[in-house]
């Protein structure tokens, strides 16, 4: 049986006392939102925090509600369960409640939260792994040691960005609002993740993540989620798909956004979504032309690594077929 190894709880009741807690205790300190993650990484000896700065009694961090601009605001705190059951999130986010819905399983759900899914640390079948089975291969780059088992000869960890969230909230815009002791930091999810499996973020881990706010759309649109897994639950993504389109009043596409997780570090944009869709229309031949087209550029574009369970040539064979179902789906506003 794996053990928690020990450790101090501290519990501040606002945003102001969490950041302060982690920087008087520095990098000997983690947040704990639902703790769904980070714990089992705990007993892994993956993470080895002496004090762990829980964030449940930060009500602030937690609900979902609409703004007079007709934005969004949902913080961090608040359950994956709340945000996939919301009818606003279902209404103007489908894509979000979609994917929150289908991380793990309801009793993760009911603990995990949406900042913790945005901030989820990234994979690898090398690194998520039991202390004594990553010492009988010298560890890996990303955690105690120099060798990189995905790449032979790597130098740069390329562990696997695995946080369902991560795309559904990329096609829809997001803003990130961040609280460390340097200030307040609002930033564009897209701008929120570089290349590096070790620390995949633009952000330290002093940064707390507060609240995600989704502008207000413009027109009817519709969106998607697809997820490919073993299972049908627990299981974290060996690719999501996540996609939104906008509509005209004539039923054309005026914009569209597509978005990938679980191939590299990072999860990815597609940047000719919008480009090949707009002005096409769905069910007649320009949409089916368009769609034929973007689907052949992202089986080129996203290309799976070795970095997770489940075979990396499958893999990329599903990138076009659950980009079309994530589409179709989301032509159906």
């Amino acid at each position: 049986m794996l053990r928690l190894p020990q450790f101090k709880m501290e519990y501040p009741t606002t945003v102001e006392d969490a950041v302060a807690l982690l920087a008087k205790h520095g990098d000997r300190a983690m947040f704990l939102a639902g703790g769904t993650d980070l714990l089992p990484n705990m007993k892994h000896g993956l993470f080895e925090p002496e004090v762990v700065i829980g964030l449940g009694a930060i009500e602030d961090m937690k609900g979902i509600r609409k703004d007079k601009d007709g934005s969004l605001h949902i913080g961090a705190m608040t359950s994956l369960t709340e945000v996939a059951r919301s009818q606003l999130i279902t209404e103007a986010a489908p894509a979000l409640a979609q994917a929150a819905s289908v991380v793990a399983g309801p009793q993760i759900r009911n603990m995990g939260t949406l900042g913790g899914n945005v901030m989820l640390d990234t994979r690898c079948q090398w690194y998520n792994q039991s202390h004594f089975w990553r010492k009988s291969l010298g560890y890996c780059l990303k955690k105690d040691g120099t060798v990189c088992h995905v790449i032979e000869g790597g130098k740069k960890c390329v562990a696997a960005a695995s946080n369902d969230t991560a795309p559904a909230l990329m096609t829809l815009a997001a803003e990130l609002h961040f609280l460390s002791p340097s200030g307040e930091v609002a930033l564009p999810i897209e701008e929120l993740w570089k290349a590096d499996g070790t620390w995949n973020k633009n952000v330290g881990p002093d940064a707390l993540l507060v609240s995600v706010h989704l502008p207000a759309l413009s027109g009817p649109h519709g969106g998607a989620y697809l997820k490919l897994r073993e299972r049908n639950a627990i299981d974290f993504p060996q690719l999501g798909i996540a996609a939104r389109l906008g509509f005209a009043e004539d039923g054309s596409i005026f914009e569209a956004a597509v978005a990938a997780t679980a191939l590299g570090p990072r999860p990815i944009l597609l940047q000719s979504t919008t480009k090949l869709l707009a002005g096409t229309t769905p069910g007649e031949s320009n949409f089916e032309e368009a769609l034929l087209e973007l689907c052949a550029k992202a089986h080129k574009q996203l290309s799976p690594l070795a970095n997770i369970p489940g075979d990396e040539t499958y893999r990329k064979r599903m990138v076009p077929i659950f980009l079309k179902r994530a589409l179709l789906l989301a032509a159906q506003p």
